[in-house]
């Protein structure tokens, strides 16, 4: 088939490599000159391993990414540095961190030479049929998948558009340009209306997030010290992590979800896939593996399709995703408002909370997290 993808985000890369390597001719739009200029880390956890090696893409991201975390202490911890709750390591076993730029790199090196079409603009058409508008002129295609990301203007062309709501906290990231001494532990610190996150990317660098409960659109006129002023005094190697990174490697976002999930995926021949179909907020760590999944679903349904009709295949992919990314939609809200807590009573209580769950038990809600299986 004639394939086309719009956007070059994860979900539209690999999906765009799956079907190729089936013998699809796929085109893939993206609207920014430069797609892979900024970002900073992401973690993968075992879910988007197995569905990358059901396409073949599981060396090509492991031999960009680090495993270092599997080694080390992971959970949560308070602001002083003591221990809220440790993760066993079946937990992290499978656990790999990657900077966003290094995985793009990675990705486009696999696409067929010509297919990626940069700083172009695609529209799909409003009846979900498979014509699309390239700088106004309107192209065929037998498919059209969209991935253009959480503020989809495609997804709005389609009329399935929820609209989007402020999570109310907003995030800096940030990666080191040396390395520094985490004394073999990684993982999350919640205070209150805050929480600062490190992970291990490769060549001894480090990826951190910092999360500050705000009103939205809120302006600092420093970026970096408003950061220090907010995590500054918590426990090492915090302190350090923020004096390693140049203010040009610190970003920031308001954090947005879907208002409420989507009532479908397709419309005729056209196909939502990652943020574009279910924006969530990052509290489970699942945006980058919900992407993967969507684009490795999709690749196999279609692989496997022999005399099912395209709308029977679309209908499928729509079922599995839906439920798999609703139940996720629902459960990092959930946990964000929980890691977020601002007051001093309900942070105590989640504080004691965590105190008093056993590592197995949260290594059992990891697990299941983690559980991918192909579409049968």
């Amino acid at each position: 088939m004639r394939i086309a993808v719009i956007g070059a985000g994860i979900a539209g890369l690999v999906s765009a490599c799956s079907l190729q390597r089936d013998g699809h001719e796929v085109t893939v739009y993206e609207q920014r000159e430069h797609p892979g200029a900024d970002g900073a880390g992401l973690t993968l956890f075992g879910n988007a391993f197995e569905a990358l090696s059901a396409v073949g893409l599981s060396d090509v991201v492991r031999n960009v990414s680090s495993g270092a975390i599997a080694r080390m202490r992971a959970g949560q911890r308070a602001p002083d540095g003591s221990w809220l709750l440790t993760l066993p390591s079946t937990a992290v076993a499978t656990l790999r961190s990657v900077h966003r730029v290094t995985l793009y790199d990675a990705l486009v090196s696999q696409l067929a030479a010509g297919s990626l079409r940069s700083g172009t603009t695609a529209f799909v058409s409003c009846n979900g049929s498979p014509n699309i508008l390239v700088h106004g002129a309107s192209v065929e295609f037998d498919l059209v998948l969209v991935a253009d990301g959480v503020r989809s203007k495609n997804r709005e062309r389609l009329g399935l558009e929820s609209g989007l709501s402020y999570a109310g906290y907003t995030a800096w990231r940030g990666v080191t340009d040396r390395s520094v001494d985490i004394d073999h532990a990684a993982g999350e610190t919640w205070g209150r209306r805050s929480i600062f996150g490190i992970v291990p990317l490769p060549e001894d660098q480090l990826y951190w997030f910092g999360t500050l409960t705000t009103e939205a659109g809120r302006i600092f006129e420093d970026e970096r010290q408003a950061v220090h002023d907010t995590f500054g005094t918590w426990h090492d190697p915090i302190p350090a992590c923020l004096e390693a990174t140049p203010s040009g490697n610190i970003i920031r976002h308001d954090i947005y979800e879907l208002a409420k999930p989507l009532a479908t995926f397709t419309r005729g021949r056209t196909v939502l896939l990652g943020d574009a179909a279910h924006a969530m907020t990052p509290n489970l760590g699942q945006g980058a593996g919900q992407a993967i999944e969507d684009a490795v679903t999709l690749a196999l349904l279609l692989g496997r399709r022999q005399g099912d009709d395209l709308e029977e295949v679309l209908a499928r992919y729509n079922k599995l995703r839906r439920k798999r990314t609703t139940a996720l939609w629902r459960q990092s809200r959930w946990m964000g408002n929980v890691a977020q807590a601002s007051g001093p009573l309900t942070s105590w209580v989640r504080d004691m909370g965590m105190r008093l769950t056993p590592g197995r038990i949260a290594g059992l809600a990891s697990k299941h997290l983690q559980s991918w299986k192909q579409p049968g």
